[in-house]
């Protein structure tokens, strides 16, 4: 039979996250099982307040860092982990109740890996990028439909979003005899729209560019080739100060920059990208590692003499990833010292 939990004895309390409804399992220091039950929103906090200080462990998913903050302020110790580090430990079937011991057994293991929850300020910062991402998506969407309904009038125009900006004026305003006008006023609505989206986007890149100038890490990690404005917010969001992983390396490894491995029998098979973590920002880094392998040869500093020889071995692609590898973990040093990149 449960019994009835205790402040002195609770040592883990494991919550599996929801939205309204909430199931807690709570461990002594031994790792036994003292209760486990299903707690709604409105009682989750005060449950939490009543107990001695212990270790609160989550899943890192939506609202976590939420009660992350919450939970740190009432004096618990919060530990986050990764989704798919507690799979392996639900039995059986899958619950609520099931995957709170999981979470409470994985949190346990003395070899675990851990997320650090991110402050206020990390999250200001992600949910713009979040925001913009979404924005520059329906951008895309917007701009391909207007694409394919001028195919259908015999209208194919090259690539790019800047051709479509500036062409559509002149298509709308032409004597073509295929256009009614109704289509001319639904091209003249379409185009007003993707302005419109335009204008989000460069909000957006103007609150981040605000942002990078004003917050002393982003400076920083600007320094070095291959990151701007963008990618520094982004990185400053997803790894804070660096605390949460030993070394660069493994920051790296987070972000999916690393191959994965294939290895048994004592030989050692390496293979593309793990591709884990934020593809998002994995995709800025990898941006940014073009440009610099793009501008490498106009320069002869050994840097740019490696990168130069790396593209020429291998491919552009290959140098890319190279590059956003090195400057994960320069960014990390950085993060960790206070320092500026300064170039060998």
């Amino acid at each position: 039979m449960t019994k009835t939990i205790t402040n002195a004895e609770v040592h883990t309390l494991a919550i599996d996250l929801a939205k309204s409804s909430f199931h807690i399992h709570a461990a002594d220091r031994s790792g036994v099982k003292i209760t486990s039950k299903p707690v709604n929103r409105s009682k989750l906090i005060q449950y939490v307040s009543n107990l001695q200080p212990c270790t609160v462990v989550m899943e890192a998913c939506g609202g976590a860092n939420h009660f992350a903050r919450k939970f740190t302020a009432m004096g618990h110790t919060v530990k986050l982990i990764a989704p798919q580090f507690v799979k392996p430990f639900v039995k059986s079937n899958k619950n609520d109740a099931l995957d709170a011991q999981a979470i409470c057994e994985a949190s346990q293991r003395p070899d675990m890996r851990f997320v650090s929850p991110k402050d206020t300020a990390q999250q200001d910062i992600q949910s713009i990028h979040r925001a913009r991402s979404l924005v520059v998506a329906h951008r895309t969407a917007l701009s391909n439909q207007i694409r394919g309904l001028l195919t259908e009038y015999g209208v194919v125009l090259p690539q790019g979003i800047s051709i479509l900006r500036r062409s559509l004026p002149s298509i709308i305003d032409s004597d073509n005899r295929e256009f009614s006008a109704l289509f001319r006023e639904l091209l003249h609505s379409l185009y007003g729209a993707l302005i419109a989206v335009d204008q989000q986007v460069e909000s957006f890149n103007q609150k981040i560019d605000l942002l990078a100038k004003h917050d002393d890490r982003c400076v920083r990690l600007q320094t070095i080739p291959g990151i701007g404005p963008m990618a520094a917010t982004a990185l400053v969001a997803t790894l804070g100060d660096g605390s949460s992983f030993k070394d660069g390396r493994e920051a790296s490894a987070y972000l999916g920059l690393v191959p994965r491995q294939n290895s048994t029998g004592g030989r050692s098979t390496l293979l593309g990208i793990s591709k884990r973590g934020d593809q998002y920002l994995r995709s800025l880094l990898i941006h940014g590692g073009r440009a610099v392998v793009r501008t490498s040869p106009k320069h002869s500093d050994y840097r740019s003499n490696w990168i130069t020889d790396l593209a020429r071995r291998r491919n552009v692609n290959v140098a890319s990833v190279a590059v956003a590898n090195k400057n994960v973990r320069t960014a990390w040093k950085i993060l960790q010292d206070g320092n500026s990149y300064q170039a060998a």
